[in-house]
Order: C-alpha cells, then structure tokens, then sequence
C-alpha cells in the first residue's frame, strides 16, 4: 500500500498545482463585493456565454437587468435561468438585433420610453472570425455588430445614461486589437479580399478607439466609459474559428486551451468588476485586461484617428453630428 502513497501525493501536488497555475493564468474572480440594487442594467448579447454569465453575476448583486439579444427563444430561456438561479425577478429578455439599425433604434426608443433610468450599458454582443456576411444595412458583419451596432446603441441612449448618472458604459474589446489597423479607405471590406481574422482585429480596434473619443466627450457628465478585454473563453463566439474542427488539434492543442481558455464565469468577472466596482468610480477611457488596468496597442491611443472614426461611424450610422462634436441620435437627412 504504501508504494502507491508516494505516486499518489506527486500525482495530487501535480493536479493542484496545475489547477492553481490554471486560476493564476485566468485572472481570478472579481475583487469587488459592490451591490447594486435598483439599478438598471442592459447586457447585449446576453443568451448564452460572458453575456449571460455578466447578467447572472448582476442580478446577483441586485440590479434590475435586461438582457438584449437577436434570438429571443434562447433570451427568455436564459432570463428564466437567471431569475430561477439568483431568485432575482427583475430579469426581463428584450429583442435587439446589432445587425439591423431599425433594430437597434426600436430597442433605444423602447428603452427610452420604458425605463426611467439606465446605470449600466455592457456592450458585450459580438461576431468572431465569420464568413464575409453583411449586416441588413450593407456594413461587414463583424465591422458592422461589434462596432456600429454598439456606436449607434450608446448614442441613442446617451441622454438617459446621463439623467441616469453615476452611470457606466463597458465596452467588450479584445487583446486582438493589438494586430488591428482602421483602414479609413475600406472599412467594410469592399476593394480588398476578404481577411475574416483582420476584419475581427479592426473591429476590436474600433471599439477601444471608440471608448477612448467617448470618454473624452462625456467629461464631466457623470458617465464613464471603459473597455476590457475579457480573456479567452469557452464560448459559442469562436465556433467560426475551426479551433477545434480536428481529432489532431484537439488533442494537441488541448492541454494548452485548458490552461489558457476560461470559462464563461471567469471571462465575465472583468465586465462584472467594471460595472459594480466603487474604486473605479471617475475612472474613464481605460483599457483594461482582465481585472488591471493596462495601456492598449499604440494605434487604439491615437487620438486623431479616434476622432476621425467617430466621425465616419456617425455618418455610416446616419447620426447627426451638433459642432462636430456632440451627437443627437436623428438620422441625417437623406
């Protein structure tokens, strides 16, 4: 017996370690033990993955939360999870698809005339590494959802999270912007040939330059905004990618995904820190990794380009633009 005692303590010391060195990799949970009762919260992309794991982890601290989401069986389904889990019923599932603008303004006009306040906008949605589909107004999917729904969907409810204010604006970006590059000639890849991995790094780029020109305009206005890159994550948001299409790459590459790849409650705790966190009160046009704070590819600080993106955004998106600053939410006239 007691030559299997020794086998079985390396064994043991070699899991937990591994185990520990996985926590480690991951990032941890998030620090804050912020509650958030009555506040108003909108997750998109809420269904299934970080959405929904960010939803549950808000409901838990009280909020009184929307999920927004384009398939609506798999929102009500995952509303009805959240409310069964955390006992908290204000949990509501409302249609958004970020692929349409019609959509996207029926939603904010809903949200408008519905709530009377909103705290905390997680633009989490995103497509990843798709083929070169278009959205129902002609932008590149990925282009067009993770960054020009989530442009338009901010504006329009701009004025609500500032009557609403204290209020947060969370941005999901990824640690793929660093090989992002803003082609102002073919934003929608209509001359180029199709390049579905760049096309996902531009548009991650988007977003973080979008946080960066935002913050600068809501100085002073009680709205913060930041972006964050949450990790990889066991998600339906890589199903595009082929990662795991293979015997071979699966079993090659799969000690190192369980190493590296977090589980969608782990990936949602940097949203979840963003939104409750008292520390991170007035903080603003940040990028953040995980739980720290850390600077963002040179390109995505570059003021210049934030502000001609903003520009271009708004006129692709149809917003009127007040001294070239400020933007309205009314479709320009045709």
């Amino acid at each position: 017996m007691n030559r299997y005692l020794l086998p079985l303590s390396v064994l043991g010391t070699a899991v937990g370690g591994a185990v520990l060195l996985r926590d480690y990799v991951a990032g941890g949970v998030c620090p804050s033990k912020a509650t958030i009762p009555g506040k108003t919260v909108i997750v998109t992309g809420a269904n299934t993955g970080i959405g929904k794991q960010t939803a549950l982890e808000l409901a838990r601290r009280g909020g009184n939360i929307i999920l927004a989401c384009r398939d609506m069986e798999k929102c009500e389904a995952a509303a009805k999870d959240i409310r069964g889990e955390t006992l908290n019923h204000r949990v509501s599932a409302r249609h958004l698809d970020l692929a349409s603008l019609k959509s996207i303004r029926e939603f904010a006009a809903k949200i408008i005339e519905e709530e009377e306040q909103v705290h905390i906008l997680v633009n989490n949605a995103a497509v990843m590494r798709c083929p070169h589909w278009t959205t129902d107004d002609g932008f590149e999917m990925q282009f067009g959802v993770n960054h020009l729904g989530h442009f338009l969907l901010t504006n329009l409810l701009l004025d609500k999270l500032k009557a609403s204010a204290p209020s947060r604006i969370i941005n999901l970006s990824s640690l793929a912007h660093v090989a992002g590059h803003i082609d102002f000639d073919d934003l929608n890849w209509e001359k180029r040939k199709y390049d579905t991995k760049a096309a996902y790094c531009q548009s991650k780029l988007a977003v973080i330059l979008f946080t960066r020109e935002l913050s600068r305009q809501l100085q002073g206005t009680g709205v913060t905004v930041n972006a964050l890159h949450p990790g990889v994550a066991r998600t339906e948001l890589g199903r595009h990618t082929g990662m795991h299409s293979s015997a071979f790459s699966s079993f090659t590459l799969g000690p190192i995904f369980w190493l590296l790849v977090k589980s969608p409650q782990l990936a949602a705790q940097p949203s979840t820190y963003l939104a409750v966190a008292e520390e991170l009160e007035g903080v603003s046009g940040k990028y953040f990794d995980g739980l720290k704070e850390k600077p963002p590819a040179p390109e995505a600080e570059d003021e210049e380009v934030a502000q001609r993106l903003w520009a271009e955004s708004a006129r692709l998106v149809g917003l009127e633009m007040s001294g070239g600053s400020s933007v309205r939410g009314q479709p320009l006239p045709k």
